[in-house]
């Protein structure tokens, strides 16, 4: 069972943050797990903010000095928080006490002025395309037998990396998502954006295996309209997804351990590598910045750099 991570909070302010979880949920279309994410960063600056203050009220939380905000950003970079995590936090505070005084609950905005720290981007894990294939052959092999689970585990990896969904969107997939004559899979993304992806032929026979001796297998009165199910028929939840992924990956000498992510940066890098437009692998992974799209390009350029260093007789 979850802990509720508002729990040491005043009751009003609990009261608050169930309030916003629903605005996140069914205004904003913000998935659990991002909830759980913007829940954790609020609770952390209330209880920092209550720490000497039992009595805080949202309303008593515009008076609060600026410095108090910063102090809380501060403490935690202290203690090591890594940049990225600490922009997250920022972005989470403000999204809350903007909406506070948007709907009243607040006179002022006592976040509108908290900066969120530069964050440096990293350049993502990728497998090798040899890496990649390497391991979509494994999973092949693995589902020779037809073992309904292994027919499964194919599907993921094979999903994931054709065509570069996000794990929480391959779960939410159902059967009616996949034109196999198409060959599309029709996507549910962040924001309840829907958009359609193309997928390879080997993604094709590994839903046709899958659907054909997989999942009728499993099926069953929890199965529902879903495309990948769980061992008990049930819906397959993304902790399986991640698992199978590790799994995968892991069995292939020298490849990095990936989680589903790393599926998704290397199927963008791929096709980077292989020509496609920046614009086009926007459109495929649901991105709704160009500049987020653009970090791809760092890693192909780094790759480029590896292949000249080790090719080029000058290099």
């Amino acid at each position: 069972m979850d802990v509720d991570p508002t729990r040491a909070l005043p009751p009003v302010l609990r009261t608050h943050l169930d309030d916003y979880a629903d605005y996140l949920r069914l205004e904003r279309g913000r998935s659990e797990h991002t909830v759980r994410a913007y829940l954790g960063d609020v609770t952390s600056l209330l209880e920092y903010l209550c720490r000497d203050r039992p009595d805080v009220t949202l309303a008593q939380l515009a008076q609060l000095d600026l410095r108090v905000l910063r102090g809380w950003l501060g403490g935690q970079a202290a203690a090591g928080v890594a940049r990225t995590t600490l922009a997250r936090r920022t972005s989470s505070a403000k999204g809350f006490t903007a909406w506070a005084q948007r709907t009243g609950r607040m006179e002022l905005d006592p976040g509108v002025r908290l900066a969120a720290p530069k964050s440096h981007r990293t350049l993502p894990p990728v497998l090798r395309q040899d890496h990649a294939a390497e391991a979509m052959a494994a999973a092949e092999s693995g589902a020779a037998q037809e073992d309904p689970i292994a027919l499964r585990d194919r599907l993921i990896v094979e999903l994931l990396y054709s065509t570069g969904i996000r794990v929480g969107e391959l779960c939410g997939l159902d059967v009616a998502d996949i034109d196999n004559e198409r060959r599309v899979v029709r996507v549910l993304g962040k924001g309840n954006k829907e958009r359609v992806v193309p997928f390879g032929r080997p993604a094709e026979d590994a839903i046709a295996a899958w659907l054909r001796a997989g999942r009728p297998e499993l099926a069953n009165t929890r199965s529902g309209d879903a495309l990948l199910l769980g061992r008990r028929g049930g819906r397959l939840d993304q902790r399986q997804a991640r698992s199978v992924v590790h799994d995968v990956v892991q069995a292939v000498p020298g490849a990095p351990d990936l989680a589903p992510h790393g599926l998704r940066h290397s199927a963008a890098t791929h096709l980077l590598e292989g020509g496609a437009d920046l614009r086009v692998v926007q459109e495929v992974l649901g991105h709704s910045s160009l500049a987020t799209t653009q970090l791809y390009t760092h890693v192909s350029v780094a790759r480029l750099r590896a292949v000249h260093d080790q090719a080029h007789p000058r290099a």
